[in-house]
C-alpha cells in the first residue's frame, strides 16, 4: 500500500486564492478515493479470513455495519466492491483473482471514485452470460482504463459499444403496441422565477423530439486538459433545449422575433450594465443580473431604457442590431464554428461574442468579434478564460491558472484542416 500524505489545510480557508482552493480540492479528492481504495483492501482481507473466525459476526458486512455505524444494505456496498477490486482467498488457501483488477488499480492510485466503479461494476454484470473469460477480462480492462478520466455518459457509450462487440444480434425486436397520438404542453412560471415544463407527446413526436434532444445534448469531448463532461443528462437535455429555442429563433420567418436570437429590455442605469452589478428585466417577464445582460447584449437585438434614481424612464432608445446579418456570415467563414480550443460545435449553435463589450466602448466588427457555443461563451462571461484576437486576424485563448500555470495560448484547430 502507497504511502499518502495528508494536505495541510490553510488555518483560516477564507483567505485561499482560487488557485488554492481548487489545488486543494483535487488533493482531497484523490486523497479520500485512495483512502477508499485501502479500506477496500482491508475488508478483502478480513473476507479471505473469515469475519466469524476473527470477530464472530456472520458476515463482514455484518461487523463491518456496526465498526462504521451503517446499515447492512450499506456496508453490504462497500464490502462487495472491495471484494470485487481485491484479491481474496478460498477455504483451502488459493487465491481468488480478483472479479475487476484494472479498475482496482485505478482505485488504488486515486484516479477512479466510488461511483464509476458501481457503475462498472454494473456493466460488467450486465454482460452476456456466454461470454468468454477472456472476453470479460478484455472488457474489464477496456472499462476500467476508461474510468480514469470518464464521466458517467462515456461509459454508457462504452457499454454500448462493448455489448454490440460481444453480442452483435442483440435480443429479438419486438413491435410495440400502437398508442393513441396525444400532444400536450403546458408551460407554467413559479414563485421563485423558475418556469416548469410538463407534456406529453404522442409516439411519433416523442421519437422526433428524443431525436433532437440527444443530437443536441451529446456529452463535450474530453479537452486537452483531460476534463470530462461531467453533466447528468437532465442537465444536457436541458442545455440542449436551449440551443434548439435558438436555432428556432434565429430562423428568419420566425414571427416575432424575425431572426433576433434575444430582445432584452435594459432597465438599469449605464454604469451598472458596464460593472455587472445590478439587474435587468428581459422581456418584461421576470430578472437577471447585469452580467447575463452583458452577455446577452452580444448577440441580440437591445432595446435601451434610461432610468433616474427614482426608477422613473427618462427615454427609451431605438431598437439596434449589434451583429448585422452580413457580418454574421463573415463570422462563420472565418471562425468555422466555435472558436473555443477543443469545441466542435457548428456555427448554428453558435453566439457572436464581442472580445472588448460594447458597454466598454468594443467596436461591432470582425477584429472584436468571435463565435462561441452557448456553453464557452458564458465560461468566457463567467469564468477565468480570456480571449484576445492575434496578429493574423483569428481569436486565441488563455486558460486559467489553476488549469494550466504556464497559461499557454491556446486555439480551436478542429475546424481547419492541417497545413
Amino acid at each position: 500500500m502507497s504511502e499518502t500524505f495528508l494536505p495541510e489545510l490553510p488555518q483560516e480557508l477564507w483567505r485561499a486564492g482560487k488557485l488554492e482552493l481548487a489545488h486543494g480540492v483535487q488533493q482531497f479528492l484523490q486523497l479520500m478515493r485512495v483512502a477508499s481504495a485501502a479500506l477496500g483492501q482491508f475488508l478483502a482481507e478480513i473476507e479471505s479470513r473469515g469475519s466469524k473466525d476473527l470477530y464472530g459476526y456472520g458476515s463482514t458486512a455484518a461487523w463491518f455495519a456496526d465498526v462504521a455505524g451503517l446499515s447492512r444494505g450499506e456496508a453490504q456496498s462497500v464490502v462487495k466492491r472491495a471484494i470485487a477490486l481485491n484479491p481474496t482467498r478460498a477455504l483451502d488457501g488459493t487465491e481468488v483473482p480478483a472479479f475487476a483488477p484494472t479498475v482496482g488499480a485505478a482505485a488504488a492510485e486515486g484516479m477512479i471514485g466510488d461511483e464509476r466503479i458501481d457503475q462498472i461494476l454494473e456493466i460488467l454484470g450486465r454482460l452476456p452470460s456466454d461470454t468468454s473469460a477472456e472476453d470479460r477480462a478484455t472488457a474489464e480492462k477496456i472499462l476500467g482504463n476508461l474510468g480514469r478520466g470518464a464521466g458517467p455518459r462515456q461509459l454508457v457509450n462504452a457499454e454500448t459499444s462493448l455489448l454490440g462487440w460481444l453480442d452483435p444480434d442483440g435480443n429479438e425486436p419486438k413491435d410495440p403496441e400502437p398508442k393513441q397520438p396525444r400532444r400536450e404542453i403546458t408551460l407554467e412560471r413559479r414563485r421563485d422565477g423558475f418556469w416548469k415544463l410538463t407534456g406529453l407527446l404522442d409516439d411519433e413526436l416523442g421519437a422526433r423530439t428524443a431525436a433532437a434532444l440527444e443530437a443536441y445534448a451529446k456529452p463535450r469531448p474530453v479537452d486537452e486538459f483531460g476534463q470530462a463532461d461531467l453533466r447528468m443528462k437532465c442537465e444536457r437535455q436541458g442545455d440542449a433545449w436551449a440551443e434548439l429555442l435558438d436555432l428556432a429563433i434565429a430562423c428568419p420567418d420566425q414571427p416575432g422575433t424575425s431572426g433576433y436570437r434575444t430582445l432584452v429590455h435594459v432597465t438599469i442605469g449605464l454604469e451598472e450594465l458596464k460593472t455587472g452589478i445590478g439587474k435587468a428585466c428581459l422581456d418584461f417577464v421576470g430578472t437577471m443580473t447585469a452580467r447575463e445582460a452583458r452577455m446577452a447584449a452580444c448577440d441580440c437585438l437591445m432595446l435601451p431604457v434610461v432610468m433616474n434614481a427614482a426608477g422613473e424612464p427618462l427615454d427609451v432608445g431605438r431598437l439596434r442590431r449589434f451583429v448585422t446579418p452580413g457580418q454574421r456570415r463573415a463570422l462563420n467563414i472565418r471562425d468555422r464554428g466555435c472558436a473555443f480550443p477543443g469545441c466542435h460545435r457548428k456555427p448554428k449553435n453558435c453566439h457572436a461574442h464581442h472580445i472588448e463589450h460594447w458597454a466598454d466602448g468594443g467596436p461591432t466588427d470582425l477584429r472584436n468579434l468571435v463565435l462561441l457555443c452557448g456553453f464557452h461563451h458564458r465560461l468566457i462571461h463567467h469564468g477565468d478564460w480570456h480571449v484576445r484576437m492575434a496578429a493574423d486576424g483569428l481569436s486565441e485563448f488563455i486558460p486559467p491558472q489553476y488549469l494550466d500555470p504556464l497559461q499557454r495560448i491556446r486555439r480551436n484547430t478542429l475546424h481547419r484542416a492541417p497545413a
